[in-house]
C-alpha cells in the first residue's frame, strides 16, 4: 500500500510545449514526433501548439496525452496571435517553451511574458527565399528575440557557423544536437523481405527516389531536368524516378515531367505513412535543395543503405563524405547530378559500397537514442537552473 500512495503522490513531470508554424509532412516535424513518442514517459509531458493548423500526420503522435492545439493564424503579422498564445501559456503552465524555427522565434518573448521558465530554440534550416540567411530584416528580428531564448539549437555545424558569424548569436547559447535516425526501422533491404516498393517491373532497373514536401526549397524541378538528362547519357538503361511526397509544386512538377516525354519513368508516389518500406526499394536517394540543415530523410536513406547524391548546401556536406558515402553536386545543376547519377548506373559495386558507408557512418554519430539523451540532458540543465527550487527536476540520468 505504501508504494502506490508515494506513486500516486508523485507530481507530474515537467510539460514541454513545442510551438511549430503547421504539423504536417516534413523533416522537422517527424523528427518532433519521433521526439515526442520515444522520449522517456518518466522525464517530460508534451503538447504541440500549431500556428496555423494541424493535418492528418499528427496521427503519427503515438503518446498518450499529448495535447495538440491550432491557433489558425492568418497570414500577415497576426499581433493578435500573441495574446492568444500568452493566454494559453498561462493555463497551461509548462517548464519549457520549444520554439522551431524563424516563423516561431518572436514568440519566445511571449513565452517570457507568460512566465514560462525555460526557453528553447531550435534552427533546422533556412529559407528557399533566404538560402544563405542574409536577409538583413530577419537576422535583426533573430538578434532581437535571442534575450528571450536561453539556448538555440542549430541542428548542424553549418548553421552554427551562421548563427555564431552572420546573425550574432552569442556562442554561449547555441548548442549543437545532430539530427538522429531509428536504424531499425530504416535498415537496408533484405533478401525476400516482404513489403518493400519494386517501383519497377524491370528488377534490374535502377530507382532514382527522393523524399520530401514538393515546394520550393527542395528543388524538385532540378530533379527531374538531372533524370531528363541522365535518360540522354543512357538511353539503353531501365530508369526510374521516384518522387514520395505531396506538396503545393505537384501539378507543376508532374506537367514539367510530362513536357519532358518522361512518360511513366517518373512516379509521384504522393505522401506515405511508413516511407522506410518504399526508400528499400530505391537504388539511390537523390536530394536537390537549395537550403538545408541536417536532412532527416537523408539520414533515414543513408541508414537503408542507400548511396545518395545531394546538393552540397546547409549542413549537407558534414553529413555526407562525398565520394565515400556518396556524391554532392552544387545546387541547381541538373547536368551536374546527372553525371553523378550516371556514375552509380554504371558501376553498382560502387553503390553498393558507398551505401554500406553511409549506414556505418549514421549508426556511429547519428542514432535516435544519442539524439533523445541530449536534448533530455539539455532540458535537464535549463530547468534545474531556472526554475525555483521546490520545482527543479532529478536529472534522467539519477
Amino acid at each position: 500500500m505504501t508504494d502506490v500512495s508515494v506513486s500516486a503522490a508523485r507530481p507530474a513531470p515537467p510539460l514541454v510545449v513545442h510551438l511549430i508554424y503547421r504539423l504536417d509532412i516534413g523533416g522537422l516535424e517527424t523528427l518532433l514526433v519521433d521526439i515526442i513518442n520515444r522520449m522517456p514517459a518518466h522525464s517530460y509531458r508534451h503538447a504541440i501548439v500549431c500556428l496555423t493548423d494541424y493535418t492528418d500526420f499528427a496521427q503519427r503522435i503515438t503518446r498518450p496525452g499529448v495535447e495538440l492545439i491550432a491557433l489558425h493564424k492568418q497570414p500577415g503579422l497576426g499581433l493578435g496571435i500573441h495574446l492568444v498564445l500568452w493566454r494559453l501559456l498561462r493555463r497551461l503552465r509548462p517548464a519549457i517553451l520549444h520554439t522551431y524555427n524563424f516563423g516561431t522565434m518572436e514568440y519566445a518573448a511571449t513565452g517570457f511574458a507568460a512566465g514560462v521558465p525555460v526557453r528553447v530554440h531550435a534552427e533546422h534550416g533556412r529559407d528557399a527565399r533566404d538560402p544563405e540567411g542574409l536577409n538583413p530584416k530577419h537576422n535583426l528580428l533573430r538578434r532581437c528575440a535571442a534575450p528571450f531564448i536561453d539556448r538555440i539549437v542549430p541542428v548542424s555545424q553549418d548553421l552554427r557557423r551562421w548563427l555564431g558569424e552572420v546573425v550574432g548569436i552569442a556562442e554561449r547559447k547555441l548548442v549543437l544536437i545532430d539530427n538522429g535516425v531509428d536504424t531499425e526501422r530504416f535498415h537496408p533491404a533484405l533478401a525476400g523481405e516482404a513489403g518493400i516498393e519494386t517501383w519497377h517491373e524491370d528488377p534490374d532497373a535502377f530507382v532514382i527516389g527522393t523524399v520530401g514536401r514538393l515546394q520550393d526549397v527542395k528543388d524538385q524541378a532540378t530533379l527531374i531536368l538531372a533524370f531528363a538528362e541522365l535518360r540522354r547519357l543512357l538511353p539503353r538503361e531501365a530508369l526510374r524516378l521516384v518522387l514520395v511526397g505531396d506538396g503545393p509544386l505537384r501539378a507543376a512538377l508532374e506537367a514539367q515531367a510530362r513536357d519532358a516525354g518522361l512518360g511513366d519513368s517518373v512516379c509521384f508516389a504522393g505522401a506515405r505513412a511508413d516511407v522506410a518500406p518504399a526508400m528499400r526499394g530505391f537504388s539511390l536517394f537523390a536530394l536537390s535543395s537549395i537550403a538545408e540543415g541536417t536532412p532527416v530523410t537523408l539520414l533515414e536513406a543513408m541508414a537503408s543503405g542507400l548511396p545518395v547524391v545531394a546538393t552540397a548546401v546547409g549542413g549537407i556536406p558534414d553529413l555526407v563524405a562525398d565520394g565515400t558515402a556518396g556524391t554532392l553536386v552544387p545546387a541547381r545543376d541538373p547536368q551536374a547530378m546527372a553525371r553523378a547519377f550516371a556514375a552509380y548506373v554504371g558501376e553498382r559495386a560502387l553503390a553498393r559500397r558507398h551505401g554500406a558507408a553511409g549506414r556505418a557512418h549514421v549508426e556511429r554519430r547519428y542514432s535516435m537514442q544519442a539524439m533523445l539523451a541530449t536534448y533530455v540532458g539539455l532540458y535537464d540543465s535549463l530547468c534545474n537552473t531556472k526554475m525555483k527550487p521546490e520545482k527543479a527536476i532529478t536529472p534522467c540520468a539519477e
